[in-house]
């Protein structure tokens, strides 16, 4: 059972506005055919929708591995998790960024997840993910990399 699972979702606002396809296909193509531009705009608006919904990225921290899309890295090559969210996550994603990182990045999430990769043998410094829940995914990867069994003493 995973420590950690979120599937990145497109926002509802982003199904809705696709509806624009079907009106749009309509103007173009009403003066060969209206049946036509119908069976067009929605055609076009499903595979939208397919699209987006299939190639949703799963986050997943299970077995002792961070799986980021199709990408995957072992917990104990990362170091410490951090989430951010709002002005900080704008920044992470912006201005803050390193264009050596590994993106797993949805327009549509506002927070992302700063995970950094200690294997000296690996060019790239950090992995930045998308995450509705950063600090709960923070969290769950900082918690699979303490060896099991390990009590933390407070």
């Amino acid at each position: 059972m995973p420590d950690y699972r979120e599937r990145l979702w497109p926002s509802p606002w982003i199904y809705i506005s696709s509806l624009l396809l079907v009106p749009a296909s309509i103007l173009v193509l009403a003066p060969v055919s209206l049946p036509a531009g119908i069976v067009t705009g929605v055609v076009l608006y499903l595979a939208v929708v397919g699209s987006l919904s299939l190639t949703a990225p799963v986050i997943e921290v299970v077995d002792g591995r961070l799986r980021a899309g199709r990408a995957q890295i072992p917990l104990e090559q990362t170091g410490a998790a951090y989430g951010a969210d709002g002005d900080a996550a704008r920044i992470e994603r912006g201005t803050g960024l390193d264009v050596r990182a590994f993106l797993v990045i949805r327009g549509w999430v506002h927070g992302v997840t700063r995970i950094p990769v200690t294997d000296p043998a690996d060019p790239t410094p950090y992995w930045l993910v998308s995450s509705r829940r950063p600090n709960e995914l923070a969290a769950a990867i900082n918690g699979s990399r303490r060896p099991r069994g390990v009590e933390r003493a407070d």
